[in-house]
């Protein structure tokens, strides 16, 4: 099969486009932008901008790919927006490209992000996020693998959410949340484990139980941040566990504090 492009669609003839795509009715594609095989624009979807899509995307109606930084220190220029592969973007998604001129707004692969959701400039988004309708990341947040963001969730800019971690609906985040924890509240904070994302992702018993401990070492004891850490790495229950290292890196490595 080759590139069945709609008579009524607009693609400029400098965009490169792979092969097996489709581009419906009354979609655009820009100049600027590098379409891999096998994806599919929808009809009256955009794509503009420096972006470069891996193979196998779907950009459904309305939604805006590569669309121009809302950042006001935008000085002009061609910044990017590069997007991997198998990744979903529903009805009215906007992902934006970075502010810099040489510098990249990232989403991975196998992500899908429901209608009306957004990323902003500069977000460097891993693999496997689901990203519920209306959910917004500011600019310059982190995005570990496989994490889940509920509805109507806004993520506050610099902010980094660690992988296998879940913020919950209506959630106002402004500070980090780490791996494999649950994030819920205006302003959220941490309640418990993602208990049930750790399942559908096949972690053991044990590994849950570790977090588990984790947790209430950190935000169910008497230990001040610091102390809790500390202690941590003398609990024989789970020292030398791999989830042990990653949250307490993650929170030491911390900018804008841990949720």
């Amino acid at each position: 099969m080759g590139v069945d492009i709609h008579t009524s669609a607009i693609v400029d003839p400098k965009a490169e486009i792979g092969e097996n795509v489709v581009v419906d009715a009354f979609a655009m594609v820009g100049p600027h932008a590098s379409i891999g095989d096998n994806c599919r624009i929808f009809h009256h979807a955009t794509v503009e901008g420096r972006v470069t899509l891996g193979s196998g995307n779907l950009i459904h109606s309305y939604s805006l790919i590569g669309g121009l930084t809302h950042d006001l220190k935008y000085q002009g220029g061609e910044p990017g927006l590069e997007i991997g592969d198998n990744n979903i973007f529903r009805e009215y998604v906007t992902a934006h490209v970075a502010t810099e001129e040489d510098d990249d707004t990232v989403i991975g692969s196998n992500n899908v992000f429901l209608a009306y959701s957004h990323v902003a400039h500069d977000c460097q988004v891993g693999d496997h996020l689901v990203m519920s309708s209306h959910s917004a990341l500011g600019g310059h947040v982190v995005v570990q693998d496989h994490v889940n963001v509920g509805w109507n969730a806004g993520v506050h800019q610099f902010c980094r959410l660690g992988k296998h971690c879940m913020v919950s609906a209506c959630s106002k985040l402004v500070q980090d949340v780490p791996p494999y924890m649950l994030a819920d509240g205006f302003p959220a904070e941490v309640r418990s484990i993602n208990k049930i994302g750790m399942e559908r992702n096949g972690f053991s018993n044990d590994e849950i139980d570790a977090v588990r401990g984790v947790f209430k070492k950190i935000y169910k004891s008497d230990f001040n941040r610091s102390q809790a850490l500390a202690n941590l790495s003398e609990d024989q229950n789970i020292v030398g566990k791999p989830v042990l290292n990653e949250i307490v890196d993650f929170m030491k490595n911390s900018g804008r504090g841990v949720a």
